[in-house]
């Protein structure tokens, strides 16, 4: 496939990893899609951070986020749009320009070993990518990704929850009311 440049991006449900591409004497972004390849003048950790804004949160907040829920001090994963379950984990320092964000949502298996420093990682369309990272920082990775997923999904789930039955009080009060308007006809009748 031939990347499509493009100047604009946010990544989406569909965006599989994103990674740096020296381009002339700047560093660009090679970001693979489930069907599509494009190529982004912007460096990897710019168009996270531009992400999380265009999903209504900054980067910082985000890491921050991801500080508190799970403890975690490096190479952080980002939760960019946890509703649509957009979680990016970096393969090393964000700050450093080899960066790669892969999303977890798309990794089908477990990665392989191919030697200390190479990861083979077959995504969910079934095309596989080999990353210039070690296959035990790819898994813990991965490992902490799920992790802050599981920590957001749980807080949402609770939080659906209990606005639940938030609004369905009202209705439970109201039934109640009406079981004792019917008591008392009831006792008026025997009288």
């Amino acid at each position: 496939m031939k990347l499509k440049q493009i100047e604009e991006y946010e990544i989406n449900p569909c965006t599989m990893f994103i990674k740096p591409i020296v381009y002339g004497s700047k560093i660009y972004s090679e970001i693979y899609e489930v069907e599509d390849e494009f190529l982004s003048p912007f460096k990897p950790l710019d168009i996270i951070k531009n992400s999380c804004e265009y999903y209504g949160s900054d980067y910082e907040g985000r890491r921050n986020g991801t500080k508190h829920l799970v403890d975690y001090a490096h190479k952080l994963p980002i939760a960019i749009e946890p509703t649509n379950r957009i979680f990016f984990f970096p393969t090393t320092s964000p700050d450093r320009q080899e960066c790669i964000w892969i999303s977890q949502e798309h990794v089908k298996n477990n990665p392989v070993r191919i030697n200390p420093q190479e990861t083979l990682i077959l995504f969910n369309n079934n095309q596989s990518y080999t990353f210039p990272v070690s296959c035990r920082s790819i898994m813990t990775q991965l490992e902490r990704t799920a992790h802050l997923r599981t920590k957001l999904m749980q807080r949402i789930e609770f939080n659906e929850r209990k606005s639940f039955y938030l609004l369905q009080w009202p209705k439970a009060m109201e039934a109640s009311e009406d079981s004792h308007s019917y008591a008392k006809k009831k006792i008026k009748d025997r009288q």
